[in-house]
């Protein structure tokens, strides 16, 4: 089964994140020939104060 992971900040709603679901397995299925039922997606919400970029958290850029 394909697993997706996506790390993102907080903030996108529900049907934004229904959307990306949508797209990504549908994609998933066109392109990496699976099926769709063995699509995973896992949404992972990071505060930027928990994310950094060259040694520098991204709440401080």
């Amino acid at each position: 089964m394909p697993r997706v992971t996506i790390e993102m900040y907080p903030g996108r709603t529900k049907a934004q994140k229904a959307e990306l679901a949508r797209v990504i397995t549908d994609a998933m299925v066109t392109i990496a020939n699976t099926k769709k039922e063995a699509v995973d997606i896992v949404f992972n919400e990071v505060s930027q104060e928990d994310w950094s970029f060259g040694g520098v958290l991204a709440s401080d850029r």
